[in-house]
């Protein structure tokens, strides 16, 4: 990992980026929700998968844009890209362990 992010490149911020990593898992509990658990309804189940097949391609493209722009850790990126067709969670999971990691080495304010 780059030994420093910087916060944002233009829209690509990492507050942004997690946001839609968080919205990207919603929609995918909502499409398995509706293929499994509601007889898959259409066009619902239609949509919720379009959605989900364009987050992903979106959330790839502008993770491995981000991760270039050291906006985002190459690890974050890479969750996103290969693991994020299957479950975006781990994308989602990946954000909320980068942030923490970054509060973690912030130095601590002073008093």
């Amino acid at each position: 990992m780059s030994a420093t992010l910087r916060p944002g490149a233009g829209p690509l911020s990492f507050t942004r980026l997690k946001w839609t990593s968080f919205a990207h898992s919603c929609v995918y509990i909502a499409l398995l929700v509706c293929a499994f658990a509601a007889g898959k309804p259409e066009p619902l189940t239609f949509a919720l998968g379009l959605t989900h097949g364009l987050l992903w391609i979106f959330m790839s493209a502008a993770c491995i844009t981000a991760a270039r722009l050291h906006v985002v850790s190459l690890r974050l990126a890479v969750a996103v890209a290969v693991l994020g067709g299957v479950g975006p969670f781990f994308g989602s999971y990946e954000f909320i362990r980068e942030q923490r990691e970054q509060a973690r080495r912030a130095p601590a304010p002073e008093r």
